[in-house]
């Protein structure tokens, strides 16, 4: 549609690029239109439009896809259709056109082809939000040197490993109030211990934490009580998610004209995170003027940007609400996967805890120094999200002519790489139904193949955030408990804007030296 076919330029090829290329018997022109003829291997560059998929009906594509209940299972279609059409095909769904790939070495393609101000997949939802309300857009919004701007004074503030001193303290303050929590959950089952779906509560120790660190306020909720207006910043976000997905397929202009109560409920939803943003920011600037220059602990990320005062208030606002409605399913969903894996593998939780245990006597009990020695731990993330994934795909929209698997993709095209369907290729994970994080260890390479968090300048800006809080978590949880499963139970992956669970996860939490 002509939506995308804006962007499809042609722009002359780096010269680094054309010599990679040319191993595989391609060549371009000046103007790097590809010039196919048979490479030594009898290969030729096929257009575009012959590669295969489903893409010339982009209406009856959206009435089977709505059959096939696609929303809740884009995942299962697309590793379907990798196994019906190959290691690349192209698909339209309504007005949703891409061109989809599996292979790591693709993606290394792809990658290569960002260009300088890379641009992945637009959620309409939110940029119409935005332009509705006349707010700004956020750095994950935003495009071309306006975000490149932005993400380098971004990047110092929030992705540098040396925030890592400012983040870790407040982290682990969160987690160890978690770990409270649990224990009093425990005694008062008055079983010594506790059997839940804890995806609740996971909700709110992300949301605590994230909020910590941006916000540089604590929300309260590893309390009992919770305050009114921050229930209401919970119900908000998770509305906010359940909105977004009907309208990743139908324009979200047309359900504001008909009125549909999916925009009508994220308007809302956006309205009550955006307040809390503009709470904080009074708060902030309350403190600020009473503040009597006494050393302080870190104050958060969105002080800290208005202290630097090289970004304009609505920008900080956009770009901190952005990060704070990003990092807080994502984080919470993956740690409940991980905690259903390692109940799945006693022996495995063993060995992370010996991990933990031995990293914390050479540490002198340094939550900073302790991250530094748990790579089996980090692995075991690394593995979760390779097993389930937050996000279906990483997608880039092509700044340059490029060929993959012998097929010309035009500049400006959307590619998306199938994360959920790379991590269950056996062609590029030995044995890939297993969860065996000892593969991140070994010297096997690891070409492309770990993007839960994305790659090169556009990736997950909060991913600094979330790796640490979730490490953290799995440190603080193996010192004090042992997890277990329902048996019999197996969940499995749906759809929800991001990869949740089909069913409830029960788990249960002993207490360590009980079960000892």
């Amino acid at each position: 549609m002509a939506r995308w076919s804006m962007w499809r330029r042609r722009v002359t090829l780096p010269r680094s690029w054309m010599e990679e290329r040319a191993a595989s018997g391609v060549q371009y022109s000046s103007s790097s239109t590809p010039v196919i003829r048979h490479s030594e291997s009898g290969s030729t560059v096929k257009p575009f439009e012959e590669i295969p998929g489903l893409w010339k009906n982009g209406v009856v594509n959206l009435y089977n896809f709505w059959k096939l209940d696609g929303v809740r299972n884009m995942h299962h279609i697309m590793l379907k259709n990798f196994n019906t059409f190959g290691p690349i095909y192209r698909e339209k769904i309504g007005y949703y056109d891409s061109v989809n790939i599996i292979n790591p070495e693709d993606a290394a393609i792809l990658f290569k082809a960002e260009g300088h101000y890379p641009k992945r997949l637009k959620v309409e939802a939110w940029t119409s939000y935005r332009d509705y309300r006349n707010r700004k857009y956020g750095v994950l919004l935003k495009n071309g040197q306006e975000w490149k701007s932005n993400r380098v004074i971004l990047n110092k503030e929030v992705i540098s490993v040396k925030m890592l001193e400012n983040f870790v303290p407040l982290l682990d303050e969160v987690g160890q109030d978690f770990v409270g929590r649990v224990h009093k959950k425990i005694l008062r089952s008055g079983q010594n211990k506790w059997t839940t779906d804890l995806s609740q509560e996971l909700f709110k120790y992300a949301l605590e934490s994230v909020s910590s660190v941006l916000y540089g306020e604590r929300l309260g909720l590893m309390l009992d009580y919770i305050d009114p207006e921050a229930q209401h910043f919970i119900d908000c976000i998770t509305l906010m998610f359940k909105s977004t997905s009907p309208m990743l397929y139908i324009p979200p202009g047309l359900l504001k004209l008909v009125g549909a109560k999916a925009w009508r409920d994220h308007v809302e939803a956006w309205d009550g995170i955006f307040n809390q943003a503009d709470r904080c920011i009074q708060n902030i600037y309350r403190e600020l003027r009473h503040d009597s220059g006494s050393t302080k602990k870190y104050p958060g990320v969105l002080a800290s940007l208005l202290m630097l005062d090289k970004l304009s208030i609505e920008d900080i606002k956009a770009s901190v609400t952005e990060l704070m409605a990003g990092g807080v399913d994502t984080t919470s969903i993956t740690l409940l996967w991980t905690l259903y894996e390692l109940a799945k593998h006693p022996s495995l939780q063993e060995e992370l805890r010996a991990e933990v245990a031995a990293a914390r006597a050479a540490s002198q009990g340094d939550m900073l120094e302790i991250l530094k020695r748990i790579p089996l731990v980090k692995a075991a993330l690394k593995e979760t999200l390779r097993l389930h994934p937050v996000a279906v795909t990483v997608q880039r929209y092509v700044a340059e002519d490029i060929v993959i698997q012998n097929y010309h993709i035009p500049a400006g095209t959307l590619v998306q790489l199938g994360l959920y369907a790379m991590g269950r290729d056996p062609k590029v994970f030995v044995r890939p139904e297993q969860f065996q994080p000892s593969r991140w260890l070994r010297s096997e390479t690891q070409y492309f193949r770990s993007l839960g968090f994305g790659f090169g300048p556009r990736q997950c800006l909060g991913r600094r955030i979330a790796e640490t809080e979730m490490q953290i978590f799995l440190v603080n949880m193996l010192e004090n408990f042992k997890v277990e499963k329902q048996r019999h139970v197996e969940a499995q992956s749906t759809f929800e804007l991001i990869l949740v669970p089909d069913r409830p996860i029960t788990l249960t939490i002993k207490p360590l030296q009980a079960s000892q």
